[in-house]
């Protein structure tokens, strides 16, 4: 059953069938084949997998990440980036890095990312000496930020998946976001002190209070959704919640950068996006039952038991599997799909599922700008004028480097687990 979906599945996807529709068809068609049970049933599966409070977050976040789009947070916080590490080697590139980190704990989205805060630094980075395509790939990959650092769109979706504490899996996220963060900006300073790249501003504390002031209003957004969340005021749900009120208030009555008139539209295409990440989530469950009548998870566990018993090697293995799965399947669908047949395989071994959840949406990041399928590539391309090929050729050194910030927190674990107990989670 299991084999027979999958191809399917593959098939329909090569022959340009939406993710969402071809694994519900494969699905249906391997019910009718393998099994007696109505399809009636199967729709009403797929109507109560969506009865899920936990999954209202994500409409939620998508929203509050359109909002600061549309509101000119991305601007306010790249100004106060600059002021603070604009004067340093590399400056504008350090610039680019702090901006995508603080934007990612506002909007959890890297397409938003790569769209306001990579398209304001791409500009400014051309201005002062930087290399077009420099500019780009540091842009592109830091956009992958949003994706790990919470409110982490995948994070609340793969959490849901595999019934894991959401509020454990943001927290999770936010050591590996700032190394990452850190090993960019580590390889940034180097570059640019060694060719003398790009023009640096001075410091001054009257343009960093300037900044900070116009600023405080969009970084109370991560204070409040994380502070929240640790401090058990409010659940990850109820935080989205707060976070798109907050939004609102700031972008209508301090910024004034929205109007009422715009709010409308913004929900439109908040629906509209929404609406395709849970198409998916309603075919995979479908999808995920079917792997576990046929006991694939059992299968795939137990085929990697015989291939070794470490959690170290596990996590080599899937890692490696996870990058080829990125890089031709989204990274929502490929979360519906994957973490019913993983997580019993590594919870078999003995790693942490949050663990394993924290290093699987890292490693699906990836995805999202290599081709042939990364959002965030064709984005990035479009923003510029560069081609794919160009993008991607001066992507590939920033991309050596989060392999290896991945696999340095694959060797330590603990750089992921620990850090929650700081926190009380």
């Amino acid at each position: 059953m299991s084999i027979t979906l999958l191809l399917l599945f593959l098939l329909l996807a090569i022959l340009g069938v939406p993710l969402a529709v071809a694994l519900g068809i494969a699905s249906a068609l391997t019910l009718v084949l393998f099994t007696d049970i109505p399809l009636n049933l199967v729709a009403q599966s797929m109507f109560s997998s969506m009865n899920n409070f936990i999954m209202v977050a994500v409409p939620l976040f998508v929203l509050a990440g359109m909002l600061m789009d549309e509101g000119g947070v991305a601007e306010k916080i790249f100004d106060f980036a600059n002021a603070l590490v604009g004067w340093a080697p590399g400056g504008l590139g350090q610039v680019t890095i702090v901006s995508s980190v603080i934007f990612a704990g506002m909007s959890g989205s890297s397409v938003a990312d790569v769209a306001s805060v990579g398209a304001i630094s791409i500009g400014a980075m051309r201005r002062n000496g930087y290399p077009l395509t420099y500019a780009t790939g540091l842009a592109l990959v830091t956009s992958s930020l949003a994706t790990i650092v919470p409110p982490s769109i995948l994070m609340v979706v793969a959490g849901s998946v595999a019934n894991e504490s959401i509020g454990r899996l943001l927290m999770g996220g936010v050591v590996p976001g700032l190394i990452i963060a850190l090993s960019f900006m580590l390889y940034n300073h180097l570059y640019c002190s060694r060719h003398s790249i790009g023009k640096r501003v001075s410091f001054s504390w009257r343009n960093l209070i300037k900044s900070s002031l116009r600023a405080i209003p969009a970084l109370f957004v991560p204070v409040i959704l994380m502070g929240g969340i640790v401090l058990g005021y409010f659940t990850p749900t109820e935080a989205a919640g707060v976070a798109v009120l907050y939004t609102i208030a700031i972008a209508l009555l301090v910024y004034r950068s929205i109007s009422l008139a715009k709010l409308p539209g913004l929900f439109f295409r908040t629906a509209r996006l929404t609406g395709t990440i849970l198409f998916i989530a309603v075919t995979a469950k479908v999808a995920g039952w079917i792997f576990e009548y046929d006991g694939l998870p059992v299968r795939v566990a137990t085929l990697l038991s015989s291939v070794t018993t470490s959690p170290l090697i596990t996590m080599l293995l899937i890692f490696g599997f996870l990058i080829l799965v990125g890089m031709f399947m989204d990274a929502t669908a490929a979360i519906f799909i994957l973490v019913p047949i993983l997580l019993p395989t590594v919870k078999a071994v003995g790693i942490d599922p949050v663990y394993f959840l924290v290093i699987m949406v890292i490693t699906l990041a990836l995805g999202l700008i290599t081709p042939p399928v990364g959002v965030c590539l064709y984005a990035a391309s479009n923003l510029t004028g560069l081609s794919l090929e160009e993008v991607t050729r001066h992507t590939l050194v920033w991309m050596t480097i989060m392999v290896l910030a991945i696999l340095l927190l694959m060797v330590f674990p603990a750089l992921v687990i620990t850090p929650l107990s700081w926190f009380g989670m």
